[in-house]
């Protein structure tokens, strides 16, 4: 797991809701959630 990675894992904790955490990371919303499909299948 890489450092991005957990900023996107805090991101969607704090927010609650994808479309606001990935704003915050500087991309989509389908690229999060494929992100963390991905991370869950590790």
């Amino acid at each position: 797991m890489t450092i991005q990675q957990l900023e996107y894992i805090v991101a969607v904790n704090k927010h609650r809701h994808f479309v606001a955490a990935s704003e915050q990371g500087g991309s989509t919303q389908p690229t999060l959630s494929t992100r963390i499909q991905k991370m869950e299948v590790e």
